[in-house]
């Protein structure tokens, strides 16, 4: 089975710019896309220094559901958006003061990546963080998914007035334009031996293997890669009741596997339900006192307004509209006009009878 391979890099164009990390794709694109996968083929997918967060989530969303193992190459710089402080991947346009609206929040890697089988995902990373972030993570470590591989570095802010360079990720390159690619954990190490007198053990270190064999995740995507989508909502329907009878339906156990249940009916192609789903999780995350900002909070309504789009049928699209244009007046997102989109959607859909 093939691989995918995403190699994003992205850092700000102005003068916020910790490091020059488009610098490093030249070497990453010269590796064989096999070797960049570990796989006999491979698509790869290039992204230097996008311009809007929508853009990379696109991407990072068709890799995600791509069969067979992804690899994804991340070189950039981390910023904290002042409100929530929720650590971000900096994009082209953005400015400590626009974080929450031009750069790719972290949580989104987690969000994506969280139904893929234990295993198949490795996150490969060389990061350097602004000074507030480089604080937030010494006691607070960047959270990729528990299903998911994840080995790099982070770096701290480089002195006043210099870009530092994606070392870390300019030696995996050179390690694997060699044509062999070790294990992951030994590509980790080499790498870190080659840029050890330069980092000076200032860097976070970051290596982190994944879940073993017993994740139910492993079969539920199994279930959907051969079609079998009853099957694989029946499984996640008796982890969601398990987790509801052991912790209550508004806890985070149940909510998850509402949320795991929302993405089958996505790929199963019921838009209808998939929309259903994702309201109930967001009307059960602010019933439980979360806040219209908080991050689970706002991604279950941007994907309650996405499949909400994709309804073909007027009647369930009027139905589901007025509970998705309610929340949006609570939960306006990070997109401006989202309320008023969906208004105008409701006004035609009024029109079709």
């Amino acid at each position: 089975m093939p691989g995918t391979v995403l190699l994003l890099a992205a850092s700000p164009l102005g003068k916020g710019r910790l490091v020059d990390a488009a610098s490093v794709l030249p070497v990453l694109a010269a590796v064989p896309p096999a070797v960049l996968s570990g796989t006999d083929t491979a698509n790869v997918v290039e992204l230097a220094d996008p311009l809007e967060p929508q853009a990379v989530l696109t991407r990072l969303r068709a890799a995600a559901t791509a069969p067979g193992p992804l690899t994804v190459y991340v070189t950039g710089q981390l910023q904290l958006d002042r409100k929530q402080r929720l650590p971000h991947l900096a994009l082209a346009r953005t400015t400590a003061p626009t974080v929450r609206y031009t750069a790719f929040p972290w949580h989104w890697f987690r969000e994506e990546l969280r139904l893929r089988p234990a295993g198949a995902t490795t996150l490969v990373l060389d990061l350097h963080a602004d000074a507030e972030t480089w604080e937030l993570l010494r006691s607070t470590p960047l959270d990729s998914g528990r299903g998911t591989a994840v080995h790099g570095r982070i770096a701290p802010p480089p002195s006043r007035r210099t870009v530092a360079a994606p070392a870390y990720m300019r030696a995996v390159a050179t390690i694997l334009r060699s044509g062999f690619r070790p294990p992951p954990e030994q590509l980790h190490q080499q790498a870190l031996a080659r840029i050890a007198q330069e980092s000076a053990g200032r860097d976070i270190v970051v290596s982190e293997r994944g879940p073993v064999s017993g994740d139910p995740h492993t079969a539920i995507t199994a279930a959907v890669q051969s079609g079998r989508h009853q099957d694989a909502d029946a499984l996640a329907a008796r982890h969601e009741q398990a987790a509801v009878a052991a912790h209550g339906p508004a806890s985070e156990e149940a909510l998850h596997w509402a949320e795991v249940r929302a993405d089958l009916a996505m790929f199963a192609g019921d838009a209808a339900r998939s929309c259903r789903t994702w309201l109930s999780v967001a009307t059960a995350r602010l019933n439980s006192g979360q806040a219209v900002d908080a991050p689970a909070v706002e991604s279950a309504v941007d994907r309650a307004h996405h499949q909400w789009g994709q309804i073909s049928d007027p009647a369930q699209a009027r139905e589901l509209g007025f509970g998705l244009a309610e929340l949006r007046g609570r939960v306006p997102g990070r997109r401006e006009g989202a309320l008023d989109h969906v208004q105008r959607q409701l006004r035609q859909l009024q029109t079709q009878g």
